[in-house]
């Protein structure tokens, strides 16, 4: 699998700043070092472990402006997965290449969900781990997710329907092929592995789930 470019919330790079650790620029700056932060401290350990503190401690700015931009480390989670989120699903559907076969298509899809997973495995662990326990406040995230991965799927259907070359994406086989996906990514990582083990499975599953017999 040929990995992505890190996204920002996992480099963590902060620019411009003053010489007492705040950044020069505006308000999106602060927001973006508090993301960094808690991005920082899910890859040296995990949600559970992660503190207000120790995210302001990473973004090298203060517990009041955390809290001028989220209410507690919840809602900065929520951000943060939030925009996980879309860049994923920007990067699968830009790793496609509506041209191929259908087939060709979703193998193109899975190997890069896998490619992002391999390159953000804490953040995307985080996500498959510990957003179903943040409860209401994480259903319209994981909507989010699952709504832009049906888009996605059944869009690329269409167009290829067009060309004679795919078939209707049923919503129930995205939604069983997502879970089984987040669940193999997560047991893979949790367990030491590879994603790129397993993802010549995962192509088949996904083939067989978005392929008409």
């Amino acid at each position: 699998m040929n990995a992505p470019a890190p996204s920002s919330a996992a480099t963590g790079a902060v620019h411009g700043t003053r010489g007492d650790g705040e950044p020069r620029s505006g308000s999106a700056a602060f927001r973006r070092r508090l993301l960094d932060g808690l991005a920082a401290e899910l890859a040296a350990g995990s949600y559970r472990s992660a503190t207000v503190g120790g995210i302001v401690r990473r973004a090298r700015t203060s517990r009041r402006t955390f809290y001028q931009y989220f209410a507690d480390r919840d809602e900065c989670f929520v951000a943060l997965m939030a925009e996980t989120t879309g860049e994923m699903v920007r990067y699968v559907a830009e790793a496609v290449d509506e041209t191929e076969p259908w087939s060709k298509q979703v193998r193109s899809a899975v190997e890069a969900w896998f490619a992002y997973a391999e390159a953000e495995p804490a953040i995307v662990v985080s996500w498959i781990r510990d957003v179903p326990a943040l409860g209401d406040k994480a259903r319209q995230l994981q909507r989010m997710q699952l709504d832009g991965f049906v888009t996605l799927a059944q869009r690329l259907g269409q167009r290829a329907q067009l060309r004679g070359a795919g078939t209707p994406v049923p919503r129930e086989s995205v939604i069983i092929l997502l879970g089984g996906l987040r669940e193999l990514v997560a047991t893979t990582v949790e367990d030491g592995g590879s994603l790129d083990v397993v993802v010549e499975s995962a192509v088949h599953a996904a083939v067989c789930l978005l392929t008409p017999r």
